[in-house]
């Protein structure tokens, strides 16, 4: 039987869903089906996603194009219109076995979108790994309760909802055994872990009884996370879990109050600056990543040198810069929008900063000892997340998975260059 396809456009989480439903079309016997798990971030995201299904169709004229994601249950409109299109699937809809059970069936609805906003429980999906054995994703939550003016996500993934932290345990421990190294915690919103959970339950609280149960786990990571509401206990953790891994993606968005106050963010830039500082005061080998919109309506060439600045005043190492781009729907799509080709030089500059910052952190670990987690090929990464070009004569030592000694002997302008310790 011909293995269904999943294309994964877009964030961690969908990458851990479409493990998820790559096993439920599988079981539905599914055969010849292709899955794309759109994005619906920016405009841009889902043009990508159209152009991808247009693309799959003429390569696969004989495929079953099945579409979800958050452009699927935002836009499902746009996808059900085009011809390509066999099915669209909403976000709730397509974590069911019984949705992919019932598309094998001539019966089966063409469209298949409820309400998301009407989802209240998130349940866990236990899988047994990513193909690869050397990092898994684990959905710890879903949704967000949070309204930022420039934001279609809370309309694509519904509420905030977490899942209990005995679930989470219990599906790192199994990835563990099954013999991943790194565990990477996602959702939408993970520092509103716990809110809607009995009893006290924070995010901190979360990492601090993974790191205690499952003493086996080498190393365990965080997708991105709004800093403001980092809490008590993961502040502590990182201070002493050395196997939290000393990597940050911060939601900042952008560095001038003012634009933050337009934005409807919950920090302010002296947040954001107070945050950073604590974090290196408890890990002096931490690192930051973080999203920034450039050309976000009204914004001036004042306001943007601020965004611009915070990335030195923050000591920021990985930037991931979205040009703005209006979501309808949204209040910032009706505000005063800032001309496309400012946009585009602003997120290039940005850009280019990124490649400098990057590129001048990874020049001052020429010389130093890290310990690399081998992803195959020759290439790994570092607990900073920094990828490595690894030599080594000993092909045993470079198994996907393996943690290796490294001394770092040089460095390209994205990645680092070392040789397996003897």
């Amino acid at each position: 039987m011909s293995e269904p396809e999943v294309i994964t456009l877009g964030c961690r989480l969908n990458a851990y869903e479409s493990e998820v439903m790559r096993r439920h079309a599988r079981d539905a016997g599914l055969e010849h089906a292709v899955i794309v798990n759109t994005c619906a971030v920016t405009g841009e995201a889902v043009r990508q996603a159209a152009q991808t299904i247009r693309r799959l169709r003429r390569d696969k004229p004989d495929a079953r194009i099945i579409v979800t994601g958050c452009a699927a249950q935002t836009e499902a409109h746009r996808f059900s219109d085009m011809p390509e299109v066999d099915f669209v699937i909403g976000n709730a809809e397509k974590m069911h076995a019984s949705t992919f059970g019932g598309l094998s069936t001539a019966s089966s609805a063409r469209v298949q979108v409820n309400d998301i906003m009407a989802v209240r429980e998130q349940a866990l999906h236990m899988i047994d790994g990513f193909g690869s054995r050397t990092r898994a994703y684990v959905q710890i939550q879903n949704g967000c309760d949070h309204r930022c003016t420039f934001c279609i996500i809370p309309f694509g993934r519904g509420p905030s909802r977490s899942v209990p932290a005995g679930e989470v345990v219990a599906q790192v421990r199994k990835l563990v055994e099954n013999g991943y190294a790194e565990i990477v915690l996602t959702g939408v919103d993970i520092t509103s872990y716990g809110r809607d959970l009995p009893g006290v339950a924070t995010l901190g609280k979360l990492v601090r009884q993974i790191l205690k149960h499952v003493p086996d786990l080498a190393r365990l990571r965080l997708s991105s996370i709004d800093q403001v509401e980092v809490d008590g206990d993961l502040m502590i953790a990182l201070g002493e879990e050395e196997r939290l891994m000393p990597h940050l993606h911060l939601s900042l968005q952008a560095g001038d109050d003012m634009t933050l106050k337009r934005m409807k963010r919950r920090h302010s830039r002296s947040d954001a600056l107070t945050f950073c500082e604590r974090a290196r005061a408890l890990r002096s080998d931490i690192v930051f990543g973080a999203d920034l919109i450039a050309g976000f309506p009204t914004e001036t060439d004042e306001m943007f040198a601020n965004s611009s600045k915070i990335v030195d005043e923050c000591g920021l190492t990985y930037l991931h810069v979205f040009p703005f781009s209006p979501r309808r729907g949204t209040p910032a799509a009706r505000m005063p929008q800032v001309p496309g080709p400012v946009i585009k030089e602003r997120a290039a500059e940005l850009r280019a900063k990124g490649n400098a910052v990057l590129a001048s952190y990874l020049a001052k670990q020429n010389g130093r000892i890290i310990d690399v987690l081998i992803e195959g090929d020759g290439k790994g990464r570092t607990p900073q997340f920094a990828e490595v070009d690894v030599r080594d004569r000993a092909d045993a030592r470079m198994t996907a998975g393996r943690i290796v000694r490294t001394r770092i002997t040089g460095a390209t302008p994205a990645r680092l260059i070392g040789e397996v310790c003897a």
